[in-house]
């Protein structure tokens, strides 16, 4: 998983730690010592917070145990996938456009990054240079044709020859 994904989750999980802990029950106590319960809106308030941190918290770390088993080892050498950087020839708007494959935290349309698990990306994955993938989208059908590949392997090769020219000079 890379690191700065993990230390994303990691901060946002100590955060919302920290709000259950410590936050919250201090929040729920001072709301108690209002007194009646039943109308009480802040002790409401507090409590319906508590169950969304604790559901977030359970989602988090789930997502966290989900990409700890990501083996990049495992991922394709000469088709698309997770890291992968895809320029794509958009038959239906007639332009090209470049993407690159992401996990769903690091996904930002604007910038052209795409999660696999999207549309587009669940289309693109297991591509090679020359497919064609047929994309159904809310404003139709998009046929994408993968023009340059560059896989995540490309890329830490293509860096790891710059390091070692760069340690030459």
């Amino acid at each position: 998983m890379p690191e700065h994904i993990k230390k994303k989750l990691e901060d946002e999980i100590k955060q919302l730690e920290f709000e259950l802990t410590s936050e919250l029950p201090a929040e729920i106590k001072k709301a108690r010592a209002m007194g009646d319960l039943s109308e009480n809106a802040e002790y409401h308030m507090a409590k319906q917070r508590q169950e969304f941190v604790n559901a977030r918290l359970g989602q988090l770390k789930k997502r966290m145990g989900e990409l700890s088993l990501v083996n990049l080892a495992n991922i394709p050498r000469d088709k698309a996938g997770f890291g992968s950087t895809v320029v794509v020839y958009d038959v239906t708007k007639d332009e090209e456009i470049e993407y690159r494959l992401v996990t769903s935290e690091e996904s930002d349309v604007t910038k052209g990054l795409i999660s696999t698990t999207s549309p587009i990306g669940r289309g693109i994955v297991g591509k090679r240079v020359g497919d064609t993938a047929t994309i159904v989208t809310p404003n139709g059908k998009r046929q994408l044709e993968i023009l340059k590949l560059t896989t995540i392997h490309d890329e830490a090769t293509a860096e790891a020859g710059e390091a070692a020219a760069g340690a030459a000079q």
